[in-house]
C-alpha cells in the first residue's frame, strides 16, 4: 500500500532500526521506544489489521515471535516481554498495517503499564457459557 508508513519501512523507502528480516517479515525499533528494546514486528505484506490477515500470512508472523521476542529480552537482560496487538482505533490501533509490539519490561516505572479490572467475583459459569456460545457461532 504505498501511503502506508510500515510498507515504506519496510521497502527501504524509510529508515528504520532494523533487528531481524526474512522473506515475509520485518522487525525494527518503534520510534516511541515505550521501553527500552521495544521493537515492532510486521508482515513484509501489507494487511490491515488482525481480522483482514489471511491464516498463512498470519502463521508466518507469529512464527517468528519467539525468536524475536527472547533477542529482545536478552540483549538487555529484562525481567519480561509483553506481546501487544492493538486492532481498530477503540483498541488504540494507531497504524493500520498489522504489526505485534514486543515490549521488554524492567520492573514497575519502566514505561509501560497493562492493567485491566478481575471480573471473576462477579462472572457466573452460566455468563462465561453464554459469553463462549456467542463466540462459538461466529467461528466458522
Amino acid at each position: 500500500m504505498s501511503d502506508c508508513i510500515f510498507c515504506k519501512i519496510v521497502n527501504g523507502d524509510i529508515p528504520s532500526a532494523k533487528v531481524y528480516e526474512d522473506e515475509e517479515v520485518y522487525a525494527f525499533l518503534d520510534l516511541s521506544q515505550v521501553t527500552k528494546g521495544h521493537t515492532l514486528v510486521v508482515p513484509k505484506q501489507h494487511t490491515k489489521n488482525i481480522y483482514e490477515t489471511h491464516p498463512q500470512v498470519a502463521s508466518n508472523l507469529f512464527a517468528r515471535i519467539p525468536k524475536i521476542a527472547t533477542a529482545v529480552k536478552e540483549a538487555f537482560g529484562a525481567d519480561g516481554v509483553n506481546i501487544v496487538n492493538n486492532n481498530d482505533e477503540a483498541a488504540h490501533q494507531s497504524v493500520f498495517h498489522l504489526h505485534i509490539h514486543v515490549l521488554p519490561r524492567y520492573g514497575q516505572g519502566d514505561g509501560f503499564g497493562l492493567k485491566w479490572e478481575d471480573n471473576s467475583e462477579s462472572t457466573t459459569q452460566e455468563q462465561l457459557q453464554e459469553t463462549a456460545e456467542k463466540i462459538k457461532e461466529k467461528i466458522s
